[in-house]
């Protein structure tokens, strides 16, 4: 994935949604990002990013994806925006077997 700009916008979006680093850090790791923002990000998150990002990156954020990320409603949200149905499973972390919520 290409690297996103740094402009005011994104980093104002940076710094709300990937908390634990500093903003620019944040959008050198663009999968990481998105992953973030398509998890946490509001309306106006994803408008910052309109024009910037499409389908295309949002499908990247979802391959390369790091376990722990995505909860089960992001990632069935955003598969289904990307054309995925149905969802695969989400990334899980290594050596830890997947729980069924529900029935």
């Amino acid at each position: 994935m290409r690297a996103l700009p740094v402009t005011p916008e994104l980093l104002n979006v940076a710094r709300r949604v990937v908390w634990f680093k500093e903003p620019e850090e944040a959008l050198l790791d663009p999968v990481h990002f998105l992953a973030h923002v398509m998890t946490y990000g509001t309306v106006e998150d994803l408008t910052a990013l309109e024009g910037i990002v499409g389908q295309k990156e949002y499908g990247e954020a979802l391959d390369h994806a790091l376990p722990g990320i995505f909860d089960r409603r992001s990632w069935a949200y955003w598969n289904l925006k990307c054309g995925r149905r149905p969802a695969p499973p989400m990334p899980v972390r290594a050596g830890v077997l997947p729980t069924r919520l529900y029935p």
